[in-house]
């Protein structure tokens, strides 16, 4: 629980600084920024490298797995598309169709890690609903990163350069099913660090390099959650719960989501499309819609597994309700096709709204499954 509360108060700090720095720091703040934005694709990529260390499947069973696939897909668009929704009819973005479906894809992906702990400790580790969630949340995020390849897509057009991001991501995914979980290598923290350096140098100098040749239209961007994940997908996953491990990927996490923060850009007397920012008061009603409509559409298993007892599904339906550092991941890529406005501001105060309300959720899904199973702590 602590955290998540720590995740909140980061987010919100690096808001806070986003707004005064850049008056404060004048010219100097150029500076900074591109520091910032370097080390926030280290910390994304460091972050999607362990979630995809976590995507452990048996192959040979690969059938069994369709259903829990587009059960999973299914719970990340229907919140996506409910915000998408929302954004175009309801509220004044003053961007287009497409790029307020890049902005509200945030919504789309679980970080159930918490979850699991506290599942883990009131002792139904062994039980359907923490095996059934575990299975979701990594289908869930494996297919907000798909689906981030077309909404790219609509992002810069089709252009030649299209075909090279898709063919990389072909040959990635190959790569990814045909050697999961079987490469041997170092996982310290250290070594996962030097990994997403590696990974955003790589692509970060294909992106500076096209750039250079052809110019801003012609330059080749490949964003870094897919590469990170395929590499933690391809490693023979070893556990380590030391104690500095912890420390350091928690350090990782923290500093990622206060440099999220810190990139918003200064939204108070903002101009979108020619309109202002909305009062705060209906910026705040909008952030409590959006946060419910995310959340609503993540009840989505609760009309499936019909095998189950209804508390279980209810239970399953609501952890799938946490957010965390993949949904902040998102609006991170959006901000790097320039996009602000009511639509940024919202989407992370409603992450931050959520993250908030993710100890209300866990206690929820641990006394609905209890109450199941009949396990007590």
């Amino acid at each position: 629980m602590k955290k998540v509360f720590l995740f909140s108060i980061f987010l919100l700090c690096g808001l806070f600084f986003s707004q005064i720095l850049p008056s404060a720091l004048g010219s100097a703040y150029g500076t900074l920024a591109s520091i910032s934005k370097w080390l926030m694709f280290i910390c994304l990529a460091f972050i999607m490298i362990n979630v995809g260390r976590e995507f452990e499947l048996d192959k040979a069973k690969w059938r069994s797995y369709t259903t829990d696939y587009f059960i999973a897909m299914a719970t990340a668009a229907v919140p996506w598309l409910l915000i998408a929704g929302y954004y175009i009819f309801f509220l004044d973005t003053g961007l287009s169709w497409e790029n307020n479906l890049l902005i509200s894809r945030f919504a789309a992906p679980t970080s159930a890690g918490i979850l699991f702990t506290m599942l883990a400790a009131a002792g139904l580790k062994k039980e359907w609903i923490y095996k059934k969630t575990q299975v979701l949340a990594i289908f869930d995020d494996l297919d907000t990163i798909l689906l981030m390849i077309p909404l790219q897509i609509l992002m810069i057009g089709f252009k030649w350069q299209l075909f090279v991001i898709i063919g990389v991501v072909c040959i990635l995914l190959i790569f990814g099913w045909k050697r999961l979980s079987s490469l041997n290598l170092p996982q310290s923290w250290k070594s996962i660090l030097l990994y997403s350096v590696c990974i955003v140098a790589a692509f970060e100098s294909v992106y500076l390099i096209s750039k250079a040749l052809m110019g801003q239209d012609g330059a080749i961007h490949i964003e870094v959650l897919l590469p990170a994940f395929v590499l933690g997908m391809v490693m023979k996953t070893v556990h380590n719960h030391s104690q500095e491990e912890e420390r350091a990927s928690s350090f990782i996490s923290y500093l990622f989501m206060f440099l999220v923060g810190l990139s918003t850009p200064i939204f108070i007397g903002l101009e979108t499309g020619g309109d202002g920012m909305p009062g705060w008061g209906m910026l705040i009603f909008h952030v409590i819609v959006v946060t419910i409509l995310s959340n609503l559409g993540k009840m989505f298993p609760l009309f499936f597994y019909r095998d189950r007892k209804i508390q279980e599904r209810l239970a399953l339906s609501i952890g799938m309700f946490t957010r965390g550092e993949v949904g902040a991941g998102i609006i991170v890529i959006a901000m790097g096709y320039q996009l602000g406005g009511p639509a940024l501001i919202i989407s992370i105060l409603s992450l931050v709204l959520n993250l908030v309300l993710t100890g209300f959720f866990v206690v929820a899904v641990k006394r609905i499954s209890q109450s199941v199973y009949g396990v007590k702590e």
